[in-house]
This record gives C-alpha cells, structure tokens and sequence, in this order.
C-alpha cells in the first residue's frame, strides 16, 4: 500500500503539465496584448519585445543559472521536476500561438484572466513541488526557511521589473500589465500554504 501522504508520478506528472499548459496559455494571453509582467516571465517578456526572439527560448535559457540553487537549497527533485516544468511551457509557450487566435480581448480582462490563469498554474506546480524556476526558487526557499509567504517576495521583484519595463512600453499598458501582475501574486499569497498541501 503506497503513502497516501505522497502524491504517485502520476498526480505529479498531470499537475506539472496542467501548470506548464495553463503558464504557457497564460503567457498567450499577454503576449497578444503586447502587456509585461514580473518575474523571470516579466524578464524574458521583455526581452522578446526588445529582440524580437522568442520568449520560449528566451525563458528556458533565463532559468539555467537558478537551478544551482535550487539544487542545493531545495534538493535534485525539485529541481527536475522544475526543469520539466520550465522546459514544457517553454516548448507550449511557442506552439500556443498557433492554436488559439483572440478576435477581440479586451486588456484589462486579458490581464485578470492572465493573472488568475498563472496564478493556478503556479499553485499547482507548487502543490506537486516544481516551479517555473527563476524567482519562484528563491521565494519557496525563502518562505520554506522563513515563512515570508513566496507571493510576497515575487511581488517586490515585480516592482523591480515593472520599474525597467517603463523604460520599453508606455506607462497605460505598463498600468494594465500591473493589474494582471497583482492577480498572480494575490491567487499566490492567499491560496499557497504548504501545511495545506500534500506532501511531493
């Protein structure tokens, strides 16, 4: 009889790829509307837009250097299953914007329906102990050693970004970009316990 307390690989692998599959939907969402967020996504968004390259890419090659510590702080499985999770929206993120065309959205929706999409997409990543790597390490390290909830911390680096961001769009889409942003965080900060979940 297995450990009811643990999830089988099975519930892992269906709730990695649900949050792989909902980030890169997500992503779709904001990209079509030209919008930013926070984050390592926020950063490899803007990257995209300045270079023209693709944000799949750009998004996995930004995760490399944060698995060191997640390695170390966290432990090797959390990190392979954040590198699966990294690396299938990666691959979604480029492949999503030929399935799904938006004839008309209007921004402010896109960006409450961007932020409550990720936001789910991030818990269930967290609930089956991955991430989209990048910041998302560093906040469940620092919640799990501290108690600083993870939403908190990637709210402060959203400022961060959201400051640079003003520099390549102007101040309305950076405004509505904000809004999604805060969902995100609020879907996080208010829903992430660990005590609440299932241990991985």
């Amino acid at each position: 009889m297995t450990d009811p307390a643990r999830h089988t690989l099975l519930e892992d692998a269906q709730g990695i790829a649900y949050g792989a599959g909902m980030a890169a939907f997500g992503i779709a969402i904001l990209t079509h509307l030209g919008l930013v967020t926070g984050q390592t996504a926020g950063l490899a968004v803007l990257i995209s837009y300045a270079t023209g390259w693709g944000f799949g890419p750009v998004f996995f090659a930004i995760n490399l250097p944060f698995y060191w510590l997640g390695y170390r702080r966290i432990g090797p499985v959390f990190v392979l299953k954040t590198f699966l999770a990294v690396g299938l929206m990666s691959a979604l993120a480029m492949i999503f914007p030929r399935w799904v065309d938006f004839a008309h959205l209007d921004p402010i929706v896109g960006a409450v329906l961007f932020g409550a999409i990720s936001g789910s997409a991030l818990l269930a990543l967290f609930r089956h102990g991955a991430s989209l790597g990048g910041v998302g390490i560093v906040a469940l390290y620092l919640q799990d050693k501290t108690g600083f909830r993870a939403g908190w911390t990637q709210l402060l680096v959203d400022l961060a970004i959201f400051a640079v961001a003003l520099t390549l769009r102007d101040l309305g889409t950076v405004a509505v970009s904000a809004l999604g942003a805060l969902v995100v965080n609020l879907v996080i900060a208010v829903n992430h316990r660990r005590d609440r979940y299932i241990a991985t």
